[in-house]
């Protein structure tokens, strides 16, 4: 379906946002592309109220509400909203017939995103994935969702790399944090990510990131700055309780995700799980080591140049399941001094 012809036409626009915080970042090139074509056009974003953090202070929207289509009662809700927004279009990012239905029951006029499954129906038009001997192929995600931009015959972004935005109240917010936790200005950060939403089959070992923290202050007298998420004190606990090396644990604060983006970006380095903070990294710059097991590298196969993706490739890889089913050897295999040499060599040191 192009519009390229009606975009005048086009007065209110929903955008129903990725579910996972690293699939919202790479949708934000369709984002930036999305405003482009459609200057004058208010933009209502549709978002899983955990992840709003990571789109506020962009310039993509003019509106965000919370998106809660897996309850019963957030089903209609949702309904509710669309109905509200009155949109002339409405572009999907999941994949999924839940996000679909209630921008169809809420009388949306033209519905846009892949046709897979039953879920065609009730779409106006988007493409379709590719598939390879009736499998979907695997594809950078910045690139598999910038598809649906072409499909409407939009302008295409000149560049591919994912944006974030920080505002000056936030960035303020994050240096009192920081001065709090003892960092200056000339100090030399890292970052350890050690949690995963996903599942624990994404995540390295507690005792190898408490093993890497002493290697990396040994080598480059560095800060260390330890995140984790909702759930992932355990991890944090467990790491600083390992580990001889003077640890900062913001699990305590509970830093948020919009908190979260001005700390990635004032690390010199991150080394992280598969998982949506090396997205940040990348948005921002920052070198970034990524540990991968359980998932495929092709998914995030896209501005990699200050990245170094270390995996394994076993038998059993990449097997996407959220809880290893073997002994986790796609992680385990993988140790410290390895990743010790690899950040010495992605920082040029």
């Amino acid at each position: 379906m192009k519009i390229e012809n009606q975009k005048s036409k086009i007065k209110k626009i929903l955008v129903r946002c990725p579910n996972w915080v690293g699939d919202v970042v790479m949708a934000t090139p369709s984002f930036d592309c999305i405003r482009r074509n459609f200057p004058d056009a208010h933009i209502t974003a549709s978002i899983r109220k955990y992840a709003r953090g990571v789109i506020e202070d962009g310039p993509w929207f003019d509106e965000i509400v919370n998106s809660d289509d897996k309850s019963y009662s957030g089903f209609f809700k949702t309904i509710g909203h669309v109905r509200n927004i009155k949109p002339d279009l409405a572009i999907l990012f999941p994949n999924s017939a839940r996000s679909t239905l209630p921008v169809f029951f809420g009388g949306a006029r033209k519905i846009v995103g892949y046709k897979r499954g039953f879920r065609s129906l009730l779409l106006s038009g988007g493409p379709s994935p590719k598939t390879e001997k009736g499998k979907i192929t695997p594809a950078p995600m910045s690139d598999y969702y910038i598809e649906i931009c072409r499909s409407l015959g939009l302008e295409l972004p000149s560049s591919m790399k994912p944006r974030l935005f920080i505002s000056d109240s936030l960035e303020e917010k994050a240096e009192i944090y920081l001065k709090e936790k003892g960092i200056r200005k000339g100090d030399f950060v890292v970052g350890l990510n050690p949690g995963a939403k996903f599942g624990s089959s994404k995540c390295w070992p507690a005792e190898y990131f408490a093993e890497l923290a002493e290697l990396l202050l040994e080598k480059l007298k560095c800060r260390i700055l330890l995140f984790a998420g909702p759930g992932e004190d355990s991890i944090a606990k467990a790491i600083i309780g390992k580990s001889k090396a003077e640890i900062i644990n913001t699990a305590p604060d509970k830093v948020d995700l919009a908190l979260l983006k001005p700390l990635v970006k004032r690390c010199d380095l991150l080394v992280t799980n598969d998982t949506g903070p090396r997205h940040y990294a990348v948005a921002f710059d920052v070198p970034v080591v990524v540990l991968m097991g359980p998932t495929d590298p092709r998914y995030t196969a896209a501005n990699l140049e200050k990245t170094v993706v270390i995996r394994e490739e076993l038998d059993c890889s990449p097997c996407h399941h959220k809880v290893c089913r073997r002994d986790h050897r796609c992680m385990r295999n993988i140790r410290p001094g390895r990743v010790l040499a690899e950040s010495l060599r992605l920082l040029g040191v």
